[in-house]
């Protein structure tokens, strides 16, 4: 990429006096070396001969230490985290809560697994996502470790509900990494490619893509509707699984009326909905789960990243009658609802709820689409702008007529920008969407700071 008429790349310094920042502001970005610094590459060539080639990374740096929005790395440069662990810490790395919780918990027990001898703390989590996650109707939660775990986790309880063998996802739709999740992802490379045959009984609905869609939102509810006529009968489908906002995919928001139709159709077919909230939930689109911008309640909710700051756990919530359905052994595992994991997310759920961290993602997420609209504006590679709260994203588009995906445009300026101090990541089946996934605790002057310097590189590029 190109960095100014005289082709050094301009300090942040210069980047504030650009967007007419005083020199009070105290910037938070501070790169003593290169990126990747002399550490960081000492580390990145032992992890080349110990690590496999198959878990890709975005920023080529070592972090040794984090707080709120950012990360410092091995050798001291301080970076702005815009990816907030890939949708983990919505309260914020090293959230002061969190850290005390899971310390009190540590020097008590790290483990028992709860199918030898139970814990209090996973109760008291059962208890507290039963009493926030969506539905007016008696509910029961299992913990587990991913995201990945929860969604086949419930899309075996539905089946096991339903007696019925058949499983409806979405194009653009990522549900994870083992086999049923994998093979509900839509993505092929890097997902899955090379790692079939995949598990049988999976169809695929085209997702509500308005941006890439020539149908209207009755047109997309008809073409639904065909589907099942002509794909799949409603009679042998468990549940539909279905992001309301893709996360891998790009951040695409579906119709509020085409979510209500489906769920309408579902009830009236006996189909359980199966809404993912692993990368939406918690606070991320301005309320606590997506599904209440929806106004429906689904059968069961898949809970992960930041249900608690960063430790691994995950959960299916859902209707007591159907959680209560499989027989005893049928669900568990031995790390599932962890006593320190769960001890973090009861934590990191009070946290959430105390600063009131749905409005400041509401915040933050104007504040996103304002800055991303007025660079559309001055740069013709961005196409679209959407999003919901502070999940937020720009599609980047050759050209706007053809919407030609601009992929190497975005993981080049992915990788400019971590150079710049600011950690993004890219998303969408084509890999030409910027999503921003900032923790919701940054500063409006730490925000303002990394879209200074992302605003220089897409400049730059015209």
């Amino acid at each position: 990429m190109n960095y100014g008429r005289d082709g050094v790349r301009p300090s942040i310094r210069d980047i504030r006096e650009i967007r007419g920042y005083t020199s009070s502001v105290m910037s938070t970005i501070s790169l003593k070396t290169s990126i990747p610094g002399p550490k960081s590459q000492a580390l990145l060539a032992r992890r080349k001969v110990a690590v496999p080639q198959g878990p890709f990374n975005i920023a080529p740096i070592f972090v040794e230490r984090a707080n709120g929005a950012t990360v410092t790395d091995v050798d001291g440069n301080v970076l702005l985290d815009f990816t907030g662990g890939l949708g983990s810490l919505n309260a914020g790395h090293a959230n002061a809560k969190t850290v005390a919780a899971v310390k009190a918990q540590a020097e008590k027990f790290l483990h028992t697994c709860f199918h030898i001898a139970q814990y209090e703390p996973y109760v008291a989590l059962a208890e507290k996502l039963n009493a926030i996650t969506p539905g007016k109707f008696p509910k029961k939660t299992l913990l587990v470790n991913s995201g990945a775990e929860a969604v086949e986790n419930a899309v075996k309880i539905a089946r096991y509900f339903t007696k019925r063998p058949a499983v409806v996802t979405f194009e653009h739709g990522f549900a994870g990494r083992t086999l049923l999740a994998m093979t509900l992802t839509s993505k092929v490379m890097p997902y899955k490619y090379g790692f079939g045959p995949f598990a049988p009984e999976v169809y695929r609905l085209p997702y509500p893509y308005a941006y890439r869609s020539e149908l209207d939102e009755a047109g997309m509810i008809a073409e639904m509707l065909e589907f099942f006529h002509a794909h799949v009968d409603p009679r042998s489908v468990a549940c539909v699984w279905m992001e309301l906002v893709l996360g891998e995919g790009g951040f695409v928001l579906a119709p509020k009326g085409y979510v209500q139709a489906l769920a309408k159709f579902c009830k009236d077919n006996g189909i359980l909905f199966i809404a993912d909230e692993i990368q939406t939930g918690f606070g991320r689109t301005g309320k606590m789960f997506a599904t209440e911008h929806y106004d429906f309640e689904p059968d069961l909710i898949t809970m992960a990243k930041s249900l608690a700051g960063g430790m691994p756990i995950s959960a299916v919530t859902g209707r007591a009658d159907v959680m209560d359905s499989v027989h005893v052994g049928g669900l568990g595992g031995t790390y599932g609802g962890n006593p320190v994991a769960c001890a973090a997310a009861l934590a990191t759920i009070e946290e959430i709820q105390e600063r009131n961290l749905p409005a400041r993602a509401q915040h933050i997420g104007d504040k996103l689409r304002s800055r991303m609209l007025h660079w559309k504006k001055s740069c013709p590679l961005i196409g679209d702008v959407r999003g919901l709260g502070a999940m937020m994203a720009m599609e980047l588009v050759t050209d706007h007529k053809s919407k030609t995906p601009a992929k190497q445009f975005t993981l080049d300026l992915v990788k400019s920008c971590a150079e710049r101090g600011v950690i993004l990541i890219y998303a969408g089946t084509h890999s030409n969407v910027i999503r921003f996934l900032v923790p919701l605790v940054i500063t409006d002057e730490q925000l303002d700071e990394g879209l200074g310097a992302i605003e220089r590189e897409l400049l730059s590029s015209r």
